[in-house]
């Protein structure tokens, strides 16, 4: 993603390193390309990563880091200084300035006064308006049980976010076991999940997209490993930073998770904006939704971004209404995705997405709906108006009356 802003730290402090650096991992525009413990060793981190910002931490010696803040302005004169201290001494913070800091911080550290730092070194250097830095769209897609159709929600929906060219999009496919986002694709990948995962401190965002594979519709993937053994390479930390480089990357990034609900899975519920569990009207699917909502009840943060969505409505109709499923799993569907068992074998038999195979399709207009719904991308065609779920016809009476509903 374009507007980024690059960072490098330099701390000898190990306790406020590590807090500036966890702050910065929650944020979509900014992006740590390198630290260091040593001031003497910055200048040259500096010339070679060439971050948009250095960050200068006094505390462990004042002079020597007014001194490197001097000497970065003159060899990097494009890289703007950031200086953080404890001290309020007005004397340290006008040499800072002096030495050519462009801001001065207080530790500890408060989010706010970061956030407002960053905003306005952004905007001297991309301007206002459209050209400042974004966030990006984060879209987790889970199953409420296997076979629900999450992996062609991922991939179709990838393939509607990409198809914007004001965006950019990328898939990862998290189902490290059995995952087939690159069959979907018909896509032979030279790099997976573990290439990257075993390589992102050192990737920059040029490096990230060479390493992933790019679709025709300008869709990037990052398949699950090759070899099952790879599987436990991939640590929830290491997960962590990938998914911060390619949010730092891509304007919008949907991650079809497995149907375990492991930890890496869970680094990705936190990390979405928007989470789909997908389902189907039938009991197996409806009970495990009651469950899993159950669960993530006691995370306030996590509950409020799950959406339902119905697969294939329409596969059985008249056994569970989607008004007793809503009765009974207690919220609002959000998304009815219609039933076509012709089409969406061709697609995957063909590896073709639906906006190239089948655009017209009933199917394929609810999908771009739903890129719509969540990230205010339009959707064309006839269908373009149409209603996202709960349909008043689709309420009609039926069976399900023995499984306890549950109030909102």
């Amino acid at each position: 993603m374009s507007n980024v802003l690059r960072l490098a730290i330099v701390d000898p402090n190990d306790s406020t390193r590590n807090a500036l650096k966890t702050m910065l991992l929650g944020m979509d525009t900014v992006w740590l390309e390198a630290e260091c413990s040593r001031y003497e060793y910055f200048a040259d981190v500096i010339s070679q990563t060439h971050p948009d910002i250095g960050v200068v931490a006094l505390d462990s010696n004042t002079a020597k880091g007014l001194e490197l803040v001097e000497k970065l302005g003159q060899a990097s004169p494009d890289c703007a200084i950031i200086v953080i201290a404890s001290t309020t001494d007005g004397q340290v913070i006008l040499q800072a300035m002096r030495a050519g800091a462009k801001e001065f911080l207080s530790i500890p550290l408060k989010l706010q006064d970061v956030l407002d730092a960053l905003g306005r070194i952004s905007e001297r250097k991309f301007g206002k308006g459209e050209s400042k830095a974004r966030g990006s769209t984060v879209i987790a897609v889970a199953g409420a049980t296997g076979g629900v159709g999450t992996t062609s929600l991922s991939v179709n929906l990838g393939c509607a976010l990409a198809k914007d060219p004001k965006k950019s999009a990328a898939l990862i496919d998290l189902d490290l076991c059995l995952g087939d986002a690159d069959v979907f694709l018909d896509s032979i990948p030279d790099y997976t999940l573990v290439d990257v995962s075993q390589n992102v401190s050192r990737l920059d965002f040029s490096l990230l997209k060479r390493s992933l594979t790019k679709h025709s519709s300008g869709l990037y993937l990052l398949p699950r490993p090759v070899q099952m053994e790879d599987m436990a390479l991939i640590t929830p930390d290491d997960l962590q930073r990938v998914i911060g480089l390619m949010k730092a990357t891509f304007s919008h990034l949907v991650i079809d998770l497995s149907k375990g609900y492991t930890a890496n899975d869970m680094v990705a519920l936190q990390m979405a904006n928007h989470i789909l569990l997908v389902t189907q009207l039938d009991l197996p699917c409806l009970r495990n939704v009651v469950r899993l909502l159950t669960s993530f009840k006691e995370n306030k943060e996590l509950s409020e971004k799950i959406k339902i969505v119905i697969n294939r409505a329409g596969l059985d109709t008249g056994a569970i209404t989607l008004k007793k499923a809503q009765e009974t799993i207690g919220r609002e569907i959000f998304w009815q995705i219609p039933n076509d068992y012709r089409t969406m074998v061709e697609v995957r038999n063909n590896g073709v997405p639906l906006i190239e195979q089948a655009p017209k399709a009933a199917v394929t207009q609810s999908i771009l709906g739903l890129a719509e719904a969540l990230t205010g991308i339009k959707k064309e065609g006839a269908d373009a108006e149409a209603a996202p779920a709960a349909d008043a016809k689709a309420a009609k009476s039926g069976l399900f009356s023995f499984w306890p509903a549950k109030g909102k």
